[in-house]
């Protein structure tokens, strides 16, 4: 928990290769930090840059010590880089954004606002976004699938990571033990006093996106299933529509076979129906694998993610049994 020495407000931003774009996003950040601002901190996470990203916010922090790096020992992923700023931003109000301004630096005193009004959770509802029509369509039917599948708490549509948490909420957040995380999920989950602020998502400022399809595709999955057992419900029904067709079926060969002269020969029928059996069957054993295999990562109780390198905060820094993950 904050302590009376803590700053009233921490900004956390994971990076990966941002070398071309701090420059930049450090200014903004800091024309954004004004009056009861001015002395937030900036907790940057490097999650295995190989541009000189780390050695830049070094180098920052020697001339201005807001400025504080946690650089990982590799590339851990986004959920796992934000969860260790969280366990490593010690203000009453941490904003999480991403390190390509895509999040609009000029926003935090609006999150701020927000938060000083009484709202422990601040989420952004991005109204626009500035990117290729392939990303936009692929983001805005995840959200959409998100929000039919999901059974536990109320997610907003087009609500990503930037946000305003309270220290209350990111104390309940870094409690959850599990590895395959989606924080938009977990902060809705949680609960407390939330409220949204609408902004359009600019594009990247510079070079294209760091976040590869792939990786896009496993955060979906994530999401869906750490937050949904309605797949397993679906293969369920799935199994049943199949048998009952199959058992219909089956009942109109044995009439037209016994009661008429129009039998069915052939292969043609028999192989359409083992295919379209064998699919259902694959189909379901991919949905149990994507849970079973979620399961196995858990039970292995790996470390989240691993610290290499703290600037600006007590190397002696550790987290406690179940921040680790």
């Amino acid at each position: 928990m904050s302590d009376g020495s803590s700053p009233l407000l921490s900004i956390v931003v994971p990076i990966k290769d941002e070398i071309d774009t701090l420059p930049e996003l450090a200014r903004r950040i800091e024309e954004s930090l004004a009056g009861e601002l001015a002395d937030a901190e900036i907790v940057f996470v490097d999650d295995g840059s190989s541009d000189g990203s780390a050695r830049w916010i070094a180098e920052r922090h020697a001339v201005d010590p807001r400025f504080r790096l946690v650089r990982l020992s590799r590339n851990f992923g986004h959920q796992a880089a934000v969860t260790a700023g969280l366990a490593h931003a010690t203000g009453r109000a941490i904003v999480l954004m991403d390190g390509d301004l895509q999040d609009p630096p000029e926003m935090i005193p609006a999150l701020f606002a927000k938060w000083r009004e009484g709202n422990e959770v601040v989420q952004t509802v991005k109204t626009r976004r500035k990117e290729s029509w392939p990303r936009r369509v692929a983001f805005r039917a995840f959200y959409r699938v998100m929000r039919l599948l999901a059974s536990e708490g109320d997610m907003p549509l087009q609500a990503g990571v930037f946000s305003l948490l309270d220290r209350r909420v990111v104390e309940e957040l870094l409690r959850m033990p599990e590895r395959n995380r989606y924080l938009a999920g977990l902060r809705s989950w949680v609960g407390f006093r939330q409220t949204a602020v609408e902004y359009e998502r600019d594009a990247r400022w510079s070079g294209e996106p760091r976040v590869s399809v792939a990786r896009l595709f496993r955060l979906a999955f994530d999401g869906i299933f750490s937050f949904s057992n309605l797949p397993l419900r679906l293969a369920t029904l799935l199994g049943l529509v199949v048998s009952l067709a199959a058992f219909l079926l089956m009942a109109a060969i044995l009439y037209l076979r016994l009661f008429t002269d129009r039998a069915i020969l052939g292969w043609a029928s028999l192989m359409t129906s083992v295919l379209f059996l064998g699919g259902v069957i694959l189909v379901t054993i991919g949905i149990i694998g994507e849970y079973t295999g979620r399961i196995y990562d858990e039970v292995k109780r790996r470390p989240l993610y691993v610290v290499a390198e703290r600037v600006g905060l007590p190397s002696g820094t550790a987290e406690p049994e179940d921040r680790r993950l």
